[in-house]
């Protein structure tokens, strides 16, 4: 069945169903219901050319990922996200265009998509502090949607995760358990989320009277290699630090392993709680037991993220004047078998 069929099996024009299908505001919710209802029925899927030219649209949504050498991005995080973006870009008949490109290239980049149209809109991801893709992207007058968020500009759209508080509660839970000598595997401070944990983490602390010990606080690019090497030269110190905090179960497995290398019991002679926690592929339900999850871990789904930031910026799409979207998640602190009451000293 091809859209003309369709649109005369409903008694509607052909520009009506395929605006219906297309998400358009302006149609009628009973109208669209009835449309994708009918679409559905018939196993009717619209000709990828026939949508472009019937929306005036890309029906593409580009993600340019800047390579520095330093990479936060190419990871199994990077990855979850673009999986759960890429399921709702499916369902709304986007198509994904995935850019890498060198970081003196980014600019030049995005006036490229913009000047040949080849996309609808941009996912902008790891912004940094000071990051000069926003403006760039807002002077361009293409759609785009931040996944997470930077403190030099206010007036875009963007889908982040509570970091502060996140890791300050997950500091203020180590405090409770008698610890004092923590540590922080953090990842590049120059990105806007990495700063916001250590704030969190040195809130936390500061409350408590107790002040960051310069060398207990690392930045890094967040791999297991990262998480064991920085481990690993932590506990020769004199003092040692009791409990680390991770900014992903990535570094948190290479904390682990340096642990228990070290003749060490995770959870009785060093508590480690990670961020980041609920991947696909890294999942820390896995080998979940009756004692629970082998990390404590402020839980952030970061495939869902994904499918939201998807959503939002495809309703940016179809509805460019409308305000900023703004979407903060919180997290969820679970217990696992990493944490435990400060050893006696």
């Amino acid at each position: 069945m091809n859209l003309r069929q369709l649109a005369d099996s409903l008694g509607l024009s052909m520009t009506t169903v395929s605006r219906a299908l297309n998400g358009y505001p302006e149609v009628r919710e009973e109208t669209r219901a009835r449309v994708l209802a009918a679409a559905k029925a018939a196993n009717y899927t619209p000709n990828a050319r026939a949508r472009r030219l019937a929306t005036g649209r890309a029906m593409t949504i580009g993600h340019v990922v800047p390579l520095t050498g330093r990479e936060e991005t190419v990871n199994p995080i990077f990855a979850d996200f673009l999986a759960g973006a890429g399921e709702i870009y499916a369902r709304e008949g986007y198509d994904l265009l995935l850019s890498m490109v060198g970081a003196e290239e980014t600019a030049t980049t995005y006036r490229n998509l913009a000047a040949t149209g080849s996309v609808d809109g941009v996912m902008v991801q790891s912004p940094r502090i000071v990051d000069d893709r926003i403006p760039l992207l807002q002077e361009l007058k293409i759609p785009f949607l931040v996944h997470g968020r930077t403190g030099e500009y206010t007036t875009y759209s963007w889908f982040d995760v509570a970091n502060i508080r996140a890791f300050r509660r997950a500091t203020d839970f180590l405090l409770d358990l008698g610890h004092r000598r923590i540590a922080l595997i953090n990842g590049q401070e120059t990105l806007d989320f990495a700063a916001r944990r250590r704030k969190g983490v040195e809130d936390a602390l500061q409350d408590r009277g107790l002040s960051p010990r310069h060398e207990w606080m690392h930045q890094g690019v967040m791999t297991e290699q990262y998480g064991y090497t920085t481990t690993h030269a932590m506990l020769a110190m004199d003092p040692a630090p009791t409990a680390i905090l991770c900014s992903s179960i990535i570094p948190a497995m290479g904390a682990r392993r340096a642990i228990a290398e070290a003749g060490l019991t995770l959870g009785r002679d060093v508590s480690v709680i990670c961020h980041d926690d609920a991947l696909s592929y890294l999942g820390n339900d896995a080998l979940t037991s009756p004692q629970g999850p082998p990390f404590t871990a402020t839980r952030s789904p970061i495939r869902a993220a994904g499918r939201r930031c998807a959503e939002m910026l495809i309703a940016l799409i179809r509805e460019p004047d409308q305000p900023p979207l703004q979407e903060l998640w919180e997290t969820e602190l679970t217990v696992g078998r990493s944490t435990g009451p400060a050893p006696a000293t």
